[in-house]
């Protein structure tokens, strides 16, 4: 089981059903761990799709939903939805693609301050640092999108986080939040 097997297992254990995604190369690990019947994997052309079916699906069924999206340009191109999802209290699971660490001294074309970009509309923001330690990552991610009202939360995949080996890692336990009754003056 590499770092993407444990992610996505993560993501089903916790009750996300539905990953609206649009990938690029560095998360083909990602999508081939999403080959399973476990969790839905919509293709989408365009990340503002991906965040906009994310949303709509929090609105729909009152659980988060998670996406894929292609780097730091991917989620710039998302994030006009993701802001209306926060405004809204919408909760969503956002995976966003990093190239490999070892990469990254390469200044690539597409890097860019991935956390400096989902920050201002996330509440929640981790990158993760290791296949030992992604399934932590995942579960507290969808614990926060989760919580009532509804939360952004960002996990950030490197692509050697996603390809080296999870065996042996721990799965936590997720209780989900009690739901609490909206308030009527909204």
């Amino acid at each position: 089981m590499n770092g993407a097997n444990a992610l996505v297992g993560t993501l089903a254990d916790t009750g996300i059903e539905v990953c609206f995604a649009n990938p690029g190369t560095s998360e083909m690990h990602f999508l081939a761990a999403l080959e399973t019947p476990r969790i839905k994997s919509v293709l989408c052309l365009f990340e503002g799709v991906c965040t906009g079916a994310a949303d709509g699906w929090y609105r729909m069924r009152d659980k988060p939903a998670s996406t894929l999206l292609h780097l730091g340009p991917g989620l710039a191109n998302g994030l006009a939805n993701i802001h209306n999802a926060r405004r809204a209290s919408s909760g969503m699971v956002n995976i966003v693609g990093e190239h490999s660490a070892s990469h990254l001294r390469y200044d690539p074309p597409l890097m860019s301050d991935i956390e400096g970009l989902a920050r201002p509309l996330s509440h929640w923001v981790r990158r993760a640092e290791s296949a030992q330690s992604i399934a932590w990552d995942t579960a507290t991610a969808v614990a926060k999108a989760s919580e009532h009202p509804g939360r952004i939360a960002t996990l950030i995949l490197p692509g050697d986080t996603a390809w080296q080996d999870a065996s042996g890692s721990a799965t936590p336990s997720f209780a989900a939040q009690p739901r609490k009754a909206p308030d009527p003056a909204r």
